[in-house]
């Protein structure tokens, strides 16, 4: 996944504090809040009131991050925190969130048809609606025979032929806005081969049809967006460590930190969180398992975190992806070159 999000977080000095709580209710949620809130004694209370307020919402789960009395980010969780807990620490504790939000693959979701399409993007934010109208009639052949049957045949091609163009130009757009992975189509089968004939390459290369969902009628049309999803994602990992492997790439904490510094690491895999403490600055890639070589970097007072909050500032930093997979025993990097 990408953390694009989490970015805006770490262009404030901090101390952060973390909190991950859950409550069905609102004076559920407010007894919880107060004692995670009574558990950060170093916190200052302008950091801790802005929490207050987020904190009260009831939800299944919350993942609420603050620093220097601004709430930097606060996510509504489909389920309940495996552990409810609330840090004071110098960089956001973010691993359980990225866990529980799983690998958040910006994309597309498309169902066309000859009049226009409707457009889902993913990626950035709450997923967002669009629809491409058709802008001349009529759009369908008739069967009326008579000498202008074939001029209304030809009108109702060109017609569909821009109107796939149109809805074309608007993919390619919402591909390149938010850097999408994957375009999901589904629609009527002309519509859907017209669309893909006016795509560019970058968006091209990204289609993968589905054959249900209609736009008067989605049927299981999310169901296979998911599958779809779900599918991209495990070649994805697949294809990462395939990469990792055939270039023997930095394990470790020491070898994964030099390869962020050194602007190298196109993706890093996580097997899961890593507790123990590494030495860090206030850039976003000075992190080292040793404080004496940040001083040597001229960081004067290099204090200890998490490695997994330190790995997660410097892949955001760096616009570095970042997976969890089991199948590595410690944090790996996949190198760009």
């Amino acid at each position: 996944m990408r953390l694009d999000f989490a970015r805006p977080m770490y262009e404030r000095q901090g101390p952060y504090a973390s909190v991950y709580l859950a409550g069905s209710s609102t004076e559920d949620r407010r007894r919880r809040w107060r004692s995670l809130r009574e558990g950060m004694e170093e916190a200052d209370q302008t950091t801790l009131d802005a929490l207050e307020a987020a904190a009260t919402d009831p939800a299944p789960g919350q993942a609420m991050f603050a620093a220097g009395g601004e709430l930097m980010l606060a996510e509504t969780l489909s389920e309940p925190p495996p552990q409810e807990q609330a840090r004071w620490s110098p960089l956001p504790h973010v691993t359980p969130l990225l866990m529980l939000r799983g690998e958040n693959v910006p994309h597309l979701r498309v169902i066309v048809d000859h009049g226009g399409a409707e457009v889902t993007v993913v990626g950035g934010g709450s997923p967002r609606r669009t629809t491409a109208e058709a802008e001349r009639w009529p759009l369908q052949k008739t069967a009326q025979g008579g000498w202008s049957q074939k001029r209304y045949e030809r009108v109702a091609d060109e017609d569909w032929e821009q109107n796939a163009s149109a809805v074309a130009r608007e993919i390619d757009e919402q591909v390149r806005r938010i850097g999408a992975e994957l375009v999901v189509v589904a629609g009527e089968p002309k519509s859907r081969s017209l669309v893909c004939d006016h795509l560019g390459t970058k968006a091209s290369d990204r289609v993968m049809m589905v054959e249900h969902g209609s736009r008067a009628d989605h049927g299981p049309y999310e169901s296979d967006a998911e599958i779809s999803l779900d599918s991209w994602i495990e070649r994805r990992r697949s294809e990462l460590l395939d990469r990792h492997r055939d270039a023997e790439g930095p394990v470790g904490i020491e070898q994964v930190a030099r390869a962020l510094r050194e602007g190298r690491a196109h993706a890093v895999l996580l097997p899961g969180e890593l507790p123990e403490l590494v030495w860090t600055g206030m850039g976003g890639t000075q992190l080292s398992i040793e404080a004496d070589e940040l001083r040597r970097w001229g960081v004067e007072a290099p204090v200890q975190d998490r490695a997994d909050s330190a790995i997660a500032r410097a892949a955001a930093m760096t616009d570095t992806e970042l997976w969890f997979s089991p199948e590595v025993k410690d944090v790996a990097a996949v190198i760009r070159y």
